[in-house]
Parts: structure tokens; C-alpha cells; sequence
């Protein structure tokens, strides 16, 4: 189809897409690719993004559910969001050569909550329960863990002794999204202790600060994510909650022509899973629509890099891997 003469302007988030946990999630496998060879098993999704896993599974990459589906010693890596004990010992009794992706920001919080229960602490987990990270932190931390994710769930929590109790919260949620459940717990136990704000996932908090800016000056947001990406659903639903049609695509064919009737500026963001190369298709569809200028609101850059697995630091990604994961801008 070819664009009519209606002009349409595009504004970027920024920053947007990949965060420096699901770049070096990715890397992993790819380099574990380069250095064993395929297979390599990974159990669970590598991050939440159709596109991310089916290019990785093109190269060689095995995703299973459970360990117990991998084969004896095989190499084997653990996905950004975390794994419970439990699977650390399975993985252990079926002699697997495992290399960790957990992103550095969730084992953190492991160890936090470790550190707490240590204490004799009841935890608060400030999270959404059946998450990836969620399920990992709570197979990561002994004792009394309650998760809830609602300030009225606070009134129902059943502890121990109110002067002991912590909180961790969930690395896919911004300071916004955990600050009015915080506000009710340390209002009902006042003695409670948990993390700095600083050490809330930064790139949570940076992308839902430039959606909020992008809302304030858009007519329709597009969210660039999986469905089952929660941070990539929270930045929808701020788009909502500014009363501007907003909309989660997976890629540039669920993008529906009807959402611009009467639109003449877009905003377009993706979730920390997604590659820039999906924004990238999304507003190339557009153009198939109108005709289309665009431009990349002012925002954070961020320069986060976080170190990789010792037995990987050594082996270079090829140059064509490379490109998939490229940051392009208009």
C-alpha cells in the first residue's frame, strides 16, 4: 500500500528496548553458542520476546520448561529472570555445565532477601506471584516470604513479630509502580527496613519515565513488548492512564491501520526485551499508511554494561549476531 500525502509524526521514547540485563542474557547464549557449539539449553525463555527466542533457536538454542528435560551434562543456561534453589540442585544431580544469565540487579535482590531472612525477618515480596522473577526469588529465600502486589493485600499480612519484617520488590517495577504499597507497609510496621529507591531496576524506572513525557504530547502510544513482558504492560497501561489510546504489539503485523483514524502524532516505545529492530518494522508499517517524519524525544542515555560469566568474557560475538541486536536511529 502506498502512503497517502497525510502526515504523521513519530516520536521515540527514549531510552527504549533493550535493557544492559537482557543484552548480556543474549549475549550469553550466543557466545555459549560460539564456544560449545549447538545445542545449548535454556531453561525458560532466554527474556519475554517471541522474536528474541526464535532467532536464538534458529542458531541453536534449546528452550525447555524444567531441567530434568536436558540432557546429561549438557550446557545449559538459566534465564535472566532467575531460578529457585531447586532448580540450581536439579540442575546440579543431572551434572549440567550451567551458565547463569540472571540479570545482576535480580540476583541482588536475592541476596537481599537472603540477607533478611538470615535475620530472622519476615520478607514482603512486592511483586506480581506466577512471574519468572517472582517464582525465582521466592525458591531463592528460606523462611516467611509473603508476596503481594496491592496496598490493600498489606492489611492481610500475617507475621510474626510486626518489628521484624523486610521488604524486596521485583526488578520489573518502577518506583511509581511499588511506592504506595511501601508507603502502606511502613505505615502499618513502622520498623520496617528494605532497599534504597536507588537500588529499584533502573531500567524499569527510566522507561516509564519517558513514556510518561511521551504520553503528555502524543494522540496514540505503541508499545513495543511481549503480552506476557510485565514491564512492557505497565508502560501500556501508563499510556491509559493519561487517556490516549495505547496498544501492545509483538511486532509490526498486529499494528491496526484503524487506531489512526484522526491521530496525527504517535509515540512509539518498547519494552527492555524487545530489539530495536522491531521499532524499527513498526515504523516502516506506518509508512505504508502515511507519510511519516520522525523524531526521538529527549531522554536518558543510558551506558549500563554489566559484566559476563567468567568461562564467556573471552569469546567474540560474530559480526552478523551483532547486527540483530543493533540499536538503529532514525
Amino acid at each position: 500500500m502506498t502512503a497517502n500525502a497525510e502526515n504523521l509524526k513519530v516520536v521515540l521514547a527514549q531510552p527504549r528496548g533493550f535493557c544492559a540485563g537482557v543484552e548480556r542474557a543474549i549475549d550469553i547464549v550466543e557466545r555459549a553458542l560460539e564456544k560449545f557449539g549447538a545445542p545449548v539449553y535454556v531453561r525458560h525463555e532466554i527474556v519475554h520476546n517471541k522474536f528474541v527466542v526464535d532467532t536464538l533457536r534458529e542458531r541453536g538454542a534449546v528452550f525447555v520448561e524444567e531441567v530434568d528435560e536436558i540432557p546429561v551434562g549438557a550446557v545449559t543456561v538459566f534465564s535472566a529472570h532467575g531460578v529457585a534453589k531447586k532448580v540450581e540442585n536439579g540442575a546440579l544431580e543431572r551434572q549440567l555445565d550451567v551458565i547463569d544469565a540472571t540479570c545482576p540487579l535480580v540476583t541482588k535482590v536475592h541476596k537481599e532477601g537472603r540477607r533478611y531472612a538470615e535475620k530472622g525477618y519476615d520478607i514482603v515480596l512486592i511483586g506480581h506471584l506466577g512471574h519468572p522473577e517472582v517464582e525465582g526469588t521466592l525458591g531463592q529465600i528460606p523462611g516467611a516470604v509473603h508476596v503481594i502486589s496491592e496496598v490493600e493485600e498489606v492489611d492481610t499480612l500475617n507475621v510474626a513479630d510486626p518489628d521484624m519484617v523486610a521488604f524486596v520488590t521485583q526488578t520489573t517495577l518502577s518506583v511509581n509502580d511499588t511506592k504506595d504499597v511501601i508507603a502502606a507497609l511502613k505505615a502499618r510496621f513502622p520498623n520496617i527496613v528494605g532497599p534504597d529507591t536507588r537500588d529499584i531496576c533502573y531500567a524499569t524506572q527510566n522507561r516509564q519515565t519517558a513514556v510518561i513525557a511521551l504520553a503528555k504530547d502524543v494522540d496514540l502510544l505503541l508499545v513495543v513488548g511481549a503480552h506476557n513482558s510485565s514491564n512492557s504492560n505497565r508502560l501500556r497501561e501508563i499510556g491509559e492512564n493519561f487517556g490516549i489510546p495505547s496498544y501492545l504489539i509483538e511486532d509490526a503485523s498486529m499494528f491496526d491501520p484503524a487506531w489512526l483514524d484522526g491521530i496525527a502524532k504517535v509515540g512509539v516505545t518498547a519494552g527492555a526485551s524487545a530489539p530495536e529492530t522491531l521499532v524499527q518494522e513498526t515504523i516502516e508499517r506506518l509508512r505504508e499508511y502515511r507519510t511519516v517524519t520522525v523524531e526521538t524525544l529527549d531522554g536518558v542515555e543510558e551506558n549500563v554494561h554489566f559484566k559476563l560469566p567468567r568461562e564467556l568474557a573471552d569469546v567474540p560475538r560474530k559480526e552478523d549476531a551483532m547486527k540483530a541486536w543493533a540499536v538503529s536511529q532514525p
